[in-house]
């Protein structure tokens, strides 16, 4: 694991433990992720990430809208996944970011306690992860 992503964790788990996010965690997300915090913001702000719960294991998938106008869905894991584009190429392909904004919106709702929660049965859960 780079020292980045050390430095993103360490962060992460403080706002987690706090519920808010301070000043200083701000400033040092925007140095490790630069504009894709500002569109994970977004959309945060815009209620955008919903968290899907399977019943009764608890297992998770997030569901994250695009800023597109199409305002597609990309399902993700927060720390390992995103089936959007930027993944792929950015992530993955180039190695040039930590993460896609849908990532950081799904990481940073969930920190806050901002995402909306949708249960479903562990099989209905199945089929959507199926999918990807």
């Amino acid at each position: 694991m780079s020292a980045s992503s050390l430095v993103a964790e360490a962060v992460w788990k403080a706002i987690e433990s706090a519920g808010s996010v301070t000043d200083d965690q701000l400033s040092i997300l925007h140095f490790l992720f630069g504009k894709n915090l500002e569109r994970a913001t977004r959309i945060v702000d815009q209620r955008g990430v919903k968290m899907i719960v399977g019943e009764p294991s608890g297992r998770s998938i997030f569901q994250v809208v695009g800023e597109s106008r199409r305002k597609e869905e990309y399902f993700c894991f927060a720390e390992h996944y995103c089936a959007c584009y930027s993944f792929f190429y950015d992530i993955v392909n180039r190695g040039e970011q930590l993460c896609c904004k849908h990532q950081l919106a799904a990481r940073l709702a969930a920190s806050l306690g901002a995402c909306i929660e949708d249960k479903v049965s562990d099989e209905q859960l199945a089929l959507v992860l199926s999918k990807l």
